[in-house]
């Protein structure tokens, strides 16, 4: 499913590197605003995107951080004196968290893509090509010697 992972894209970009959804800086619009310039969000819609944001990323939130204490965990292992046993049980773990956290980073795309209306999803799949041909542009000039 293209689509999906054009929203799943989008909404990672917007909303997962923030570490509080629906939040950002004064002044400036947060990602869910964003959204709404981009496809044209009834206020509703926006509501309701805000809400499964916010339950969504709370999980994921406590799941990232337990793996990065599994991740600085595995890290100490790393020494003469290593514990191949606690190595592979905590690198077990940490693949059953990541698991987790993309399980529920899908089910919010999922979801918040079930708010969208076809025209909607259309505009957003528009729009993430136009920036995605955009990127490779400027890759291109940046990847072109001497010019």
């Amino acid at each position: 499913m293209k689509l999906g992972k054009l929203i799943g894209s989008a909404l990672i970009a917007l909303s997962l590197s923030a570490p509080v959804a629906a939040q950002a800086p004064a002044g400036q619009p947060d990602q869910v605003d964003q959204l709404a310039q981009l496809v044209g969000l009834s206020d509703d819609q926006q509501t309701e995107i805000r809400g499964i944001i916010d339950e969504m990323q709370g999980q994921i939130g406590e799941l990232q951080q337990e793996a990065r204490t599994l991740q600085q965990a595995l890290q100490a292992e790393i020494k003469a004196d290593y514990d191949e046993a606690t190595i592979r049980e905590s690198a077990e773990e940490l693949g059953e968290l990541t698991g987790e956290i993309a399980a529920l980073s899908t089910l919010m795309q999922a979801k918040v893509d079930s708010v969208f209306t076809d025209e909607q999803r259309d505009e957003l799949d528009r729009r993430m090509k136009q920036m995605q041909q955009q990127m490779q542009q400027q890759r291109q000039m940046m990847q072109q010697p001497g010019q």
